[in-house]
């Protein structure tokens, strides 16, 4: 995927403040710390686009960048971490279920989990709420670098039968842009760009 622009285009935590929709949307959504900036990086070839932290729980609201001027990525906060204040975390479900919910312009919804890590039962609630809403969800096993290719193959297998995903789990690695492309073709096709039309 050939990236001619990527851009910070506004952060919101309420639909009034939104972008007008007017671009299909891809939005990654996961738990903090399992690479989702690292990732969002990655495939706009951008090293610092969306900001990564060793702090997570950092991003409190949603964020929206704008690729090619034909795509938007949308960076959901991730969620899960018990040092986040209580109040942030109460505000954090009813946002991100606001926009997932009510975004006409939403084509697809990248699920990201740490291969090191076992599914949370924050990340089933939520893919069993996108199953419930009918919304379209790819998962990707991010740090893959980290583990054995034995390791992978049977957590990619494992992983993908107890979250019920229709397309198997992408592993992915920032570190060395392994699943970047067979990932950028899950995106294109869900944002219905014809098969030749990767510019």
């Amino acid at each position: 995927m050939k990236i001619l622009s990527a851009e910070f285009v506004l952060s919101a935590k309420e639909p009034v403040h939104y972008p007008p929709a007017l671009l299909p949307e891809i939005a990654f959504a996961g738990r903090s710390n399992v690479g989702k900036s690292s990732l969002i990086n990655t495939l706009l070839n951008r090293k610092k686009l969306a900001r990564t932290s060793n702090t997570p729980g950092r991003t409190q609201e949603i964020n929206f960048f704008r690729v090619n001027d034909r795509l938007t990525f949308v960076d959901l906060p991730g969620y899960g971490y018990a040092k986040v204040p209580e109040a942030i975390r109460k505000q954090w479900g009813p946002m991100v279920e606001t926009y997932l919910r009510e975004r006409q312009t939403l084509k697809l919804v990248v699920l990201i989990l740490d291969i090191r890590r076992e599914p949370s039962e924050e990340d089933r609630q939520l893919i069993d709420w996108l199953h419930f809403y009918r919304l379209r969800c790819l998962v990707v096993l991010t740090k893959i670098d980290k583990v054995s290719r034995n390791v992978l193959t049977e957590k990619r297998r494992r992983i993908g039968g107890e979250m019920g995903s229709p397309l198997p789990p992408v592993p992915f690695s920032a570190k060395t842009g392994e699943g970047k492309e067979v990932l950028w073709r899950e995106i294109r096709k869900a944002a219905e760009w014809p098969g030749a039309e990767v510019s």
